[in-house]
């Protein structure tokens, strides 16, 4: 009797033994406070690159943000464009035992591996900028950047509004569309924001080629393009780099870059609105530039103190962006948004003082 007395206690020990395993199992102690002993809280960032003057900015934000001088310990690493040494980044921070892992993915799909070894070592994962497709959502904690589509929906609409203005119709306009970087959730938004107005409104769409978000490949694309069509008068690029490129290419090629279609000119409309992109509009090279906001290190700086203090933070935020045009033709659109339903956007003309004012 006493042995089996003994053998039941001890298969109790065991048992409570391995519950407390699962449930610690990798990761941090709910009680345990991030950071070191002079509370600096580390945070790994896995940026894409540097590809264009967006990234460039966004990575300057994230920098300011995160420096020693705000109490923290910012751990960069610069993918150069690769998805594989993202997730090399990503089980470094893991094995450095970060307290944060920021990631901008270069692509949507192939994190749920990674994301899972990251959520099981109990590491907040933040994503910014492009999104993930993961079969759990759980696998990151929150998601700071730009509503894609909307920014392509609402670029669309103004431009069937400037067309129509104008007297130009739908069959009339010609559309080159130079695509960002094939998954990235820029080039899915932007893109499927063009597709659907080529079909709501008529228009002549003549290719879609990815210029890969720099300016090398979009003057490449462009002249590419060029050599196959001689009728081309929008230029649908899906961010500032590849505008650059392609209003090289366009110069190169004797044409006139400018928003008066019905005579000659080919309108280039872009998406970032860096300080070159609209010194571009304000010299009428670019004639609507979309906003895509690189300053997230304030709003996933916000995220982490929430996280901190032990409070809920929303699943997805976006950040607030505008438009600019070269005039005023059209003073504002409704858009549709990612979340449905549609939203109102007023066009902001770049004057220099518009300039002058922006952070990037």
């Amino acid at each position: 009797m006493k042995k089996k007395i003994l053998s039941l206690m001890l298969c109790g020990m065991m048992a409570m033994g391995v519950m407390a395993g699962c449930g610690s199992a990798g990761k941090k102690s709910a009680d345990k406070k991030s950071g070191s002993k002079d509370g600096t809280i580390t945070v790994g960032f896995s940026q894409v690159g540097a590809e264009s003057d967006w990234r460039t900015a966004n990575t300057k934000s994230m920098k300011e943000t995160f420096s020693e001088a705000n109490g923290y310990k910012l751990i960069f690493d610069d993918a150069q464009q690769k998805q594989e040494n993202q997730i090399t980044a990503i089980r470094n921070f893991i094995q450095q035992d970060v307290d944060y892992i920021v990631l901008a993915p270069v692509t949507e799909t192939g994190w749920d591996t990674v994301l899972k070894e990251a959520k099981d070592a109990g590491i907040p994962v933040i994503i910014v900028d492009r999104m993930v497709d993961v079969s759990d959502d759980s696998l990151y904690t929150a998601w700071v950047g730009s509503d894609f589509y909307a920014e392509g929906s609402k670029a669309c609409e103004w431009l069937n509004a400037y067309a129509t203005a104008k007297g130009v119709s739908g069959k009339d306009l010609h559309i080159v569309d130079i695509q960002g970087t094939i998954g990235a959730s820029a080039q899915i938004g932007r893109t499927k924001g063009m597709d659907e107005a080529v079909k709501a409104y008529g228009w002549d769409l003549l290719e879609q080629q990815t210029g890969e978000f720099t300016q090398a490949k979009g003057q490449e694309v462009m002249e590419s393009v060029l050599k196959q069509h001689d009728n081309i008068n929008v230029v649908y690029c899906e961010n500032d780099n590849e505008a650059f490129g392609a209003i090289d290419a366009l110069t190169a090629a004797g044409k006139k870059v400018g928003g008066d279609i019905a005579n000659g000119e080919v309108m280039v409309m872009s998406f970032d609105s860096t300080n070159a992109g609209l010194k571009d509009v304000l010299d009428k090279k670019i004639t609507l530039n979309t906003e895509c906001n690189p300053l997230h290190g304030p709003r996933v700086e916000e995220i982490i103190k929430k996280l901190e203090a032990g409070d809920k933070v929303d699943k997805l935020q976006y950040v607030d962006e505008a438009m600019f045009a070269v005039d005023d033709t059209v003073k504002s659109v409704k858009a549709k948004m990612s979340a449905g339903g549609e939203k109102d956007f007023d066009i902001t003309v770049v004057t220099d003082d518009v300039i002058s004012k922006r952070a990037y």
